[in-house]
């Protein structure tokens, strides 16, 4: 099977799911509407809205990934400040973890060329993934920083261990490890993939680091600190 006939067989395997639920909830409601109680109606009205919001990120990140697989997508790149993209990247991500406590350590004056929006979408990407993974713990750890010529942001959960044998895997395209939390969580394994595209064409890296003892898992995504030699040369216009 190529790239593509795979990619599709995946994603129409995936979007199935919500769109069965949406669509039995939905037969439910207008069938037995009468017999139904407030919180019958409620709950299932709150099934339809969740699998609504998955659908909708499923398409969002297949189309993110076809965008990605070609290397003339246009990113608009202008200077950017990290901590405020994040901040606002954490107030998506809250919305959707209202038990979890989001501890930030921010360095102040940290800049970058950046398309923003895309900046955006890795970081609400990277920390959602935090929070889902999140095991016996309420805290996502949010740190940023700068080592030498790069900017750093470092998201860490606590409970979740990856294998090292797994962790070079991570971010390959449909790829989810294989364990207890990952079973019980739903996912294309799209995420880490468009992550790792997006910050490599916007010249930056991440990595993954994980240990058992305490168990937990750390992103770490490096972007070069902004120069204005190379932003006025017109060296970002993609």
């Amino acid at each position: 099977m190529d790239r593509t006939k795979e990619f599709l067989s995946t994603i129409s395997h995936e979007i199935r799911t919500p769109l069965t639920s949406i669509k039995g909830f939905s037969k439910t409601i207008l069938d037995s509407y009468d017999s139904l109680s407030d919180e019958q109606k409620k709950k299932f009205i709150k099934i339809i809205l969740e699998q609504s919001e998955r659908l909708t990120g499923l398409i969002e990140n297949a189309l993110t990934a076809a965008e990605t697989d070609n290397k003339y997508s246009n990113f608009i790149f202008k200077k950017a400040d990290i901590n405020s993209i994040l901040n606002k990247s954490i107030e998506v991500v809250k919305m959707n973890y209202k038990n979890i406590f989001y501890k930030t350590e921010f360095e102040n004056g940290l800049y970058c060329c950046l398309d923003t929006d895309k900046t955006e979408q890795i970081f609400v990407n990277i920390l959602d993934n935090a929070s889902k993974y999140s095991q016996n713990s309420d805290t996502v750890e949010v740190k940023t920083g700068c080592k030498k010529e790069y900017n750093f942001i470092s998201v860490k959960n606590y409970g979740t261990y990856i294998p090292k044998e797994k962790q070079d895997r991570i971010f390959d395209k449909f790829y989810r490890v294989d364990s207890y939390l990952t079973s019980k969580t739903q996912g294309s394994g799209l995420g880490l993939y468009i992550v790792k595209m997006l910050v490599e064409k916007m010249d930056g890296k991440i990595e993954a680091i994980s240990e058992n003892n305490p168990a937990y898992t750390e992103f770490i995504i490096y972007f070069p600190t902004f120069k204005v030699e190379e932003f006025t040369k017109g060296a970002k216009n993609v």
